[in-house]
């Protein structure tokens, strides 16, 4: 017979005040007293991340013990089957811890962040069969996400970096006014950002064990309200904490590891959603049905482009380009836009700012040796571990890495506003200073005031003068001008031609020795002497055979224009000729142009009139005789401007002038209106016009 579940089973026994046979159920609901301890347990025990004070080892011994203890009873109250024979029905089961808030939601988160240390695996198969068994958990999870959200909202709050959006009251006169992060006490800081750190450490630690609850956080926008308070709380946060450097030191250094925890934390968030629902469903996926995941992907990252801040964190923790060339893979039909798009965004990002890839240190597991096995899977709980001795590290920026170097009349400027005020100090040991306080002169005068200086800087020789650093380019190797590397360059050549090298005009030179000077013309003749060769059949073609009638017979005609000459052909027509001034003087050679010279000298030795001022008349006569020669040489005949005007109207005109109005109103083409004349009569004739 199989047995029956623990819930359908029932135990007979006696009934004391009858004597008489009794049955009852087997299950019985339940201890009140231990569900307020396993609660009050949850809520009390502090956290890895909140402040320890190391106990004495019994007490240590003690808490560990407890905190094993408390572990394994929620494991027990989680799990349905204990063996064949001992199990609840799965149905019942659900109902059971539903009804009776064995478990809710904020308890599993709470388990999450005390427990998920060492014993994910426990804790996967936890929650993963109170989910399973009771899907009302999802539905409690769904309508929590508003008060995850409004967590965000209350720091923001606080923090006066956002207003009461929700408040529908007016604020009252004598209310005291929310205190900005400026002017916020250390101590009411120091909350906010513990506050923060266990917020983020619970949802990082909540996704990470149960990572089907990213579904139900995207359903709100979580990615988006998560990206936009990243961008801006955290930077606020950051400089709130590196501006309050002359307070506790030991604190802040505490508040500024804690912020950076956070970050990471929130940044991993982000990370284990974009994974869960989009990453892994397309490594999971066929091709077909990838698309889905793709488009989700490309809105998520869609909807953060404008935080540039979280997009340049999150890039140096989880590489976008990575991610996308995922996409690249899984789909041929990616939208290579919004792809190169999204990669654009992330690189504007960048601008200004030294690349430098998060590489932190993954938080080492404490374990516990296992000392019992629970299905196979080893149970490690243990009390989480707190650091007693924080290091004290200086709060360098937002990322941690120091800034660009301060140089140039900038630095001499911070160095003179330190010297200023302590002028019996040293440059050197000023320039020591500022470079490990990161260039802010104020704090280096606190310091040095107070008697606050670090130890490397306690030191130095407070008299040390300021080094001057060599210019590791000379002026001689970056010299650059249009004498460099000349033949007069002394700094690129180690001799020099002295005899080249005088002041002023040499003594011995003179006008006609420079002209006489050759050298240059005798340098040059065998340069111009190669043109020659060019010259195919030298007695083809002589340049003084000059024939006039030849050259008046086909001077209007187009000969050879369209021939296919070729470059050849008209070169080897036109020899090339030395220049006279490089042609060495051949006896006969120029015979005759000396004596068309000594012809035109003796004509200019002619005595010529004294044309100096000419009678104005004859110079018109002239004149009009070359005009009136130039006219009939051209067919054009006497002007007759007279005898077209003719006389005054009324009086009648003469012969001469009724003639000579028919030719000019018959030749009227010659000169304007070209043919109109012409036409018209043609019309006139075919009866076109009437007359």
């Amino acid at each position: 017979m199989p047995a029956l579940p623990l819930d359908q089973l029932q135990i007979t026994h006696k009934d004391p005040k009858t004597g008489k046979p009794r049955t009852s159920p087997a299950l019985v609901i339940f201890d009140e007293t231990l569900q307020k301890c396993l609660d009050s347990y949850l809520h009390y025990v502090p956290r890895k991340f909140d402040e320890w004070v190391a106990p004495t080892p019994e007490v240590a011994d003690m808490q560990k013990h407890l905190h094993r203890s408390i572990f394994l009873t929620f494991l027990r109250m989680s799990t349905h089957k204990e063996s064949k024979d001992h199990f609840i029905s799965p149905s019942a089961f659900g109902e059971i811890l539903y009804n009776n808030f064995l478990f809710d939601i904020p308890k599993i988160l709470d388990l999450c962040v005390l427990f998920g240390k060492g014993n994910s695996p426990l804790l996967q198969k936890m929650i993963g069969n109170i989910f399973t068994q009771q899907p009302s958990y999802y539905n409690d999870l769904d309508e929590t996400m508003p008060t995850i959200l409004q967590v965000f909202s209350n720091i923001l709050q606080h923090c006066g970096l956002q207003g009461d959006a929700g408040s529908t009251t007016p604020q009252k006169l004598e209310e005291k006014g929310r205190l900005t992060l400026s002017d916020m006490p250390l101590l009411e800081l120091k909350d906010v950002i513990l506050y923060l750190c266990d917020t983020c450490t619970t949802l990082w630690a909540f996704l990470d064990i149960f990572p089907l609850a990213c579904q139900t956080f995207q359903k709100h926008d979580f990615c988006s309200r998560l990206a936009s308070f990243y961008e801006v709380a955290i930077p606020e946060l950051e400089s709130a904490v590196k501006k309050r450097r002359l307070e506790d030191s030991k604190l802040l250094s505490d508040l500024w590891q804690r912020l950076s925890h956070s970050k990471k934390k929130l940044l991993e968030v982000f990370h284990i959603i974009l994974n869960h629902i989009c990453l892994l469903p397309i490594l999971e996926s066929s091709c077909d049905s990838v698309q889905g995941f793709i488009e989700e992907f490309l809105q998520i990252f869609t909807s953060v482009l404008q935080e540039k801040r979280f997009l340049r964190d999150y890039d140096a923790l989880f590489p976008v380009a990575e991610d996308v060339s995922l996409l690249q893979q899984a789909s041929s039909v990616l939208d290579e836009t919004r792809t190169a798009y999204i990669l654009q965004a992330v690189e504007s990002a960048w601008e200004g700012v030294d690349r430098r890839k998060a590489t932190g240190a993954k938080d080492t597991s404490v374990a516990d040796d296992p000392t019992r096995a629970l299905n196979g899977v080893p149970v490690t709980a243990q009390m989480p571990s707190h650091p007693e001795n924080l290091e004290e590290a200086e709060c360098m920026g937002a990322a941690a890495a120091p800034g660009p170097a301060v140089c140039g009349v900038e630095l001499d400027s911070l160095i003179s506003q330190v010297k200023d005020l302590l002028p019996d100090l040293g440059e050197g040991f000023i320039l020591a200073c500022l470079e490990h306080y990161c260039y802010d002169p104020e704090q280096v005068i606190n310091n040095i005031l107070e008697d606050r200086l670090a130890p490397v800087l306690c030191q130095l020789d407070r008299s040390l003068d300021r080094q001057v650093k060599p210019d590791p380019t000379p002026l001689l190797a970056s010299r650059h001008n249009v004498f460099q590397n000349d033949e007069f360059d002394v700094f690129s050549r180690d001799s020099v031609d002295l005899n080249r090298i005088h002041k002023g005009r040499r003594k011995e030179e003179n006008t006609r020795s420079l002209v006489n000077d050759k050298r240059e013309v005798v340098a040059q003749r065998q340069r111009y002497e190669q043109y020659s060769v060019v010259v195919e059949e030298p007695g083809e073609y002589r340049g003084d055979d000059y024939e006039d009638e030849y050259d008046d017979t086909y001077d209007g005609n187009q000969i050879g224009a369209n021939d296919a000459d070729s470059d050849d052909e008209l070169i080897s027509r036109r020899p090339f000729t030395i220049p006279q001034i490089l042609r060495t003087k051949v006896p006969g050679e120029g015979q005759e142009k000396e004596d068309d010279a000594e012809e035109e000298e003796a004509e200019d030795d002619a005595p010529k009139p004294d044309h100096f001022v000419q009678d104005p008349a004859v110079l018109r006569e002239k004149a009009e005789a070359r005009r009136m020669t130039f006219l009939a040489r051209k067919g054009y005949r006497h002007d007759s401007s007279a005898a077209v005007a003719g006389g005054p109207r009324g009086h009648g005109q003469s012969r001469e002038t009724t003639q000579e109005r028919r030719k000019k109103e018959a030749n009227k083409a010659t000169r304007a209106n070209h043919n109109r004349r012409t036409m018209a009569d043609r019309k006139r004739n075919k009866g076109m016009i009437p007359s």
